[in-house]
């Protein structure tokens, strides 16, 4: 027997033997995850207009870590059979009232059935304790909405994309890689938040500083355990500094002003956990996005502060069915609301022909 051969044998035994023991230390009488009960608003408490051309409701669903999601659900009216579908999430640090809910009211209005969702630990969603980033469980937030959709009567779940705006761009890739049942994925103004963690802004940092901020927040953690608390890292800047970069000022007149703020925002308000992190120092994302077979639209502005994760991420892509698209002109937050700037036209043709 060839070693590629015996390898293979081996593996296959290796994960047999996982599965049986997975199957037996399962009782038959296991039942499924529980759903946590959630505080979810009826009012229209959106940054943008509604829209009179869809109809919107809340949902809720669980993840397999077992927490629930919520989200807002966007049907075009009078649509009729199964439709195509669209999971939206982002910015990091923003809820679905924001950027992500105008993305995906915009689609809906174009013909799919959408939703826009809460991380887990943020927003209307569930898990505790809150405010709490993970580049794994926010990569499965996104194939739970995709088992939520493909569940549902009125979806096709041969037609599925999602939109990742921001560092949910980058989560949109990690996930597009790990499952192959999202036929379409488009990043919008795309951090990946492991590396600009790991490596700070164009890659500036070194093993030295990364040591020094493990034991800043390491100690932060033995802090919060002896508190029984979690510090706050603080959202967007307030009040801004004069000599503030241009991008935190962007990220300013989005997050702290009428246009963007939510009361329920991170960004807007007291920021995620201090030591969320740290897990984003040690579980680099994208590392098979080079993997992704199905069509990928990556989108970004000429002039934001970001670009870079997006020229970088397009470079690893395979295939003739990945495309990168710069918006003259367009700064990192005016993907977030700019419907002038956004491209949707570009983003509807995209997933029509995607998902056909």
């Amino acid at each position: 027997m060839n070693r590629k051969r015996l390898a293979k044998n081996l593996i296959m035994g290796l994960l047999i033997a996982i599965g049986t023991m997975s199957v037996n230390a399962t009782p038959a009488h296991t039942e499924g995850t529980v759903m946590e009960t959630l505080n979810l608003t009826s009012a229209w408490d959106k940054t943008f207009p509604q829209s009179d051309k869809v109809t919107h409701s809340k949902v809720t669903f669980t993840n397999r870590y077992g927490i629930t999601l919520a989200a807002d659900l966007y049907i075009p009216k009078n649509a009729k059979g199964k439709l195509p579908a669209i999971a939206v999430s982002g910015p990091f640090g923003a809820v679905k009232e924001q950027s992500s809910g105008l993305y995906a009211q915009t689609m809906a209005e174009r013909g799919f059935l959408t939703i826009a969702f809460d991380p887990s630990y943020t927003g209307e969603s569930g898990g505790t304790p809150r405010y709490v980033a993970s580049p794994d469980i926010n990569t499965e937030d996104f194939s739970a909405a995709i088992d939520y959709l493909s569940l549902r009567d009125d979806v096709d779940a041969e037609r599925i994309g999602i939109i990742g705006i921001c560092g949910w761009g980058g989560f949109a890739l990690n996930a597009a890689a790990n499952d192959p049942r999202i036929k379409a994925t488009v990043a919008s103004t795309m951090y990946d938040m492991t590396r600009v963690t790991a490596k700070g802004y164009f890659d500036s940092m070194d093993a030295n500083q990364r040591y020094a901020l493990r034991q800043q927040l390491n100690a932060q953690r033995l802090e919060d355990a002896r508190n029984g608390t979690f510090a706050r890292a603080g959202g967007v800047v307030d009040p801004l500094p004069a000599d503030a970069p241009q991008f935190v000022k962007d990220y300013y007149a989005y997050y702290k002003t009428p246009r963007g703020y939510h009361p329920r925002s991170l960004n807007s308000n007291q920021g995620w956990n201090t030591t969320s992190a740290l897990s984003f120092l040690n579980m680099p994302i994208l590392a098979y996005s080079d993997e992704i077979r199905n069509p990928v639209l990556i989108i970004h502005g000429e002039k934001a502060h970001s670009r870079y994760f997006s020229e970088d991420a397009f470079k690893k892509l395979k295939g003739d069915n990945k495309e990168l698209m710069i918006i003259p002109g367009a700064s990192h937050t005016d993907l977030y609301d700019r419907t002038d700037i956004i491209p949707f036209d570009k983003l509807e043709n995209f997933f029509k022909t995607s998902l056909n």
